[in-house]
């Protein structure tokens, strides 16, 4: 079992120790340089794909950490545990299954199931993310702030945790959400209409009397916050306490200088400012994890009010493009997360998979111990209606023997089982607001595919034919025997 990680640099030598890390120490440039090495990296096989730490950015004296969270030991190593599967049995622990109530009753519930005394924040007067604080004359200009992509409309922070507070309720979201650089004291606020901060945004923006609203972006800190920023957690999960119980310890917070906000002590870098609900700005276009360039759009804008950092940070980031890239495993991570969350509101589903290909919304693939007909329709709509879940493009719906990690077989039972008159379901819905080929924007179809067996329970017209599957007997012969055959 991996250690509990404080910070960053905890993470960094953890992942050196286990030969997962490189250190590059040839200069290169924060200009596209490190994107193009580091989606090669990404894309390499397993023995290759490693977390890299650029030592000399040209122009800069921070290191850059990319790719720290890129494969599946790094991103289980982050989140305290050796494969991500134990994630889902951590939370399986939690739930009880015969919890009452409606669907968003039982959610609303889930907040209160974490050991409030381990996962609670703890607050702290002193913090590491506090040596060096920037008051008078904040700026951005020490940050090596990437330029991911030709044709990106400029430098991008890429793996932000963005904390605000609901103007009403006082509640707490920490979101990840991409942040243009403009100029040494503004950024581009890239948070979409479906997420927490924008949500906050429209509250701030509604007021009678719109006031500026505080926002605080802490960069680094330990992995599991990190995490927490980009994970859909339901609605009155608060991130830091949910950090707290992946890290089985509480996430110490400390009251930032100029903003009325708290942010993670063990933080590397932490930029204090606020977004004027009634400002915005173009921002984009932008090479995103779809793989193509989103579009450049009107979004609020960020004014720094003070940068408080360490005395020697290192600067996360992340690199998004065609997968598979690093944030298809902090995807991962949340799918495993989330599974036992599916099964107790539908027990019939049996496991899930978002493929790198389906860039998480576009492609959902649940098998299901299907027990009556229309049962694979009733999943489908079910899922759409949970959560994030409703950007879902297509949810394809399969039996309980296939793999859905199967691609191969995946493909095989789709085209096979399918008529697409009567296994096709196509709806209108709500969508991502990355997907390009929507109708309109962030509204589109929705494709529901059923690709389970057909028998007597959905009326079909002609038999159902058996499967190709070689008798037992035949197969413990052929394995005894299997030196003798000289293959």
């Amino acid at each position: 079992m991996p250690p509990g990680f404080s910070n960053l640099s905890d993470f960094v030598a953890f992942l050196e120790k286990r030969d997962r890390l490189r250190r590059i120490a040839a200069p290169v440039s924060r200009d596209l340089e490190i994107t193009e090495i580091v989606d090669r990296v990404s894309k390499s096989p397993a023995d290759r794909n490693v977390a890299l730490l650029f030592e000399r950015v040209e122009g800069h004296e921070m290191p850059v950490l990319v790719n720290a969270f890129g494969a599946p030991d790094r991103m289980a190593w982050a989140l305290g545990v050796e494969r991500l599967d134990e994630l889902a049995e951590r939370v399986a622990k939690l739930l009880d299954l015969r919890m009452p109530g409606s669907f968003l009753e039982r959610l609303k519930k889930l907040g209160t199931l974490f050991d409030v005394a381990k996962a609670a924040p703890r607050r702290v007067s002193q913090a590491p993310c506090q040596e060096i604080v920037e008051v008078e004359r904040p700026s951005l200009a020490g940050l090596p702030i990437l330029t991911c992509w030709p044709q990106d409309g400029g430098r991008y922070i890429t793996l932000p945790g963005v904390f605000t507070r609901d103007p009403v309720t006082g509640a707490r979201n920490v979101g990840m959400y991409r942040l243009q650089y403009f100029d040494d004291r503004t950024l581009g606020m890239h948070w979409q209409i479906h997420k927490g901060g924008a949500e906050h945004h429209r509250r701030a923006e509604e007021a009678k009397d719109p006031r500026r609203m505080d926002v605080a972006i802490a960069l680094g800190g330990d992995p599991a916050m990190v995490y927490a920023a980009s994970a859909p957690l339901p609605p009155g999960v608060d991130e830091v306490v949910f950090a707290g119980w992946l890290r089985g310890a509480p996430v110490e917070l400390v009251k930032c200088r100029t903003v009325d906000l708290e942010v993670p002590a063990e933080a590397e870098i932490v930029l204090e400012g606020y977004v004027d609900p009634t400002e915005r700005r173009l921002e984009g276009p932008f090479g995103d994890h779809t793989g193509y360039y989103s579009l450049a759009r009107d979004y609020p804008v960020f004014h720094l009010t003070a940068v408080t950092r360490r005395a020697r940070p290192i600067y996360p980031t992340t690199i998004v493009g065609r997968p598979p890239q690093e944030d298809y495993w902090l995807g991962k991570a949340t799918e495993r997360l989330f599974l036992p969350i599916m099964k107790m509101m539908l027990p019939e589903i049996v496991d899930v998979n978002m493929p790198a290909e389906g860039v998480f919304h576009n492609l959902v693939i649940v098998s299901i111990k299907k027990r009556y007909p229309g049962q694979a329709r009733k999943v489908m709509t079910a899922l759409w209606g949970m959560g994030l879940m409703m950007l879902a493009k297509i949810i394809l719906v399969v039996s309980e023997h296939v793999n859905v990690h199967d691609l191969s077989e995946v493909a095989w039972r789709a085209t096979g089982n399918i008529d697409p008159k009567r296994d096709l379901m196509i709806i209108e819905g709500p969508m991502d607001d990355l997907d390009h080929a929507a109708l309109r924007h962030r509204y589109g179809g929705k494709l529901g595919i059923d690709a389970t067996e057909k028998g007597p329970l959905d009326d079909v017209a002609q038999a159902w034919p058996d499967e190709i599957v070689m008798t037992d007997e035949i197969r413990e012969l052929v394995t005894r025997r299997w030196k003798d055959y000289g293959l």
